[in-house]
């Protein structure tokens, strides 16, 4: 059974770094698109960075400032992120989309089929 299990989140002050790592389980993340989503207080999920066939891609919102890796050992997907702001502040949850990696992963939720239970981010100033 397909599992996504996220950790490392907590509270930071403003320009404050955390990394934020998923723990697969029930399948290999190197041969499916995974992706970070966040989903602050009143909005709607947004997505964040995914890696697809063609390599990693990330929300303007983040672009600089967030870095997406995978561990093949270990199978695990990680979301390293500094510079942090007060609206990165969200539940930030791992997704892996529902067929094999391609070079087509958009960050739009409706595209990934699992989801991890989410781990909360606090950033305050």
């Amino acid at each position: 059974q397909e599992e996504l299990v996220e950790s490392g989140g907590g509270s930071v002050q403003a320009g404050g770094s955390l990394r934020l790592s998923c723990a697969a389980s029930g399948f290999t993340i190197s041969n499916h698109c995974m992706a970070w989503f966040r989903q602050g207080p009143g909005k709607e999920r947004e997505g964040v960075a995914a890696i697809n066939k063609n390599g990693p891609i990330y929300a303007e919102s983040v672009q600089g400032r967030f870095t997406i890796s995978q561990d093949n050992a270990k199978n695990t997907f990680d979301l390293q992120m500094n510079s942090l702001k007060d609206e990165d502040s969200a539940v930030y949850y791992c997704a892996r989309n529902r067929g094999l990696r391609g070079t087509w992963c958009p960050l739009m939720p409706e595209f990934w089929g699992y989801w991890g239970q989410g781990t909360q981010v606090t950033v305050s100033s």
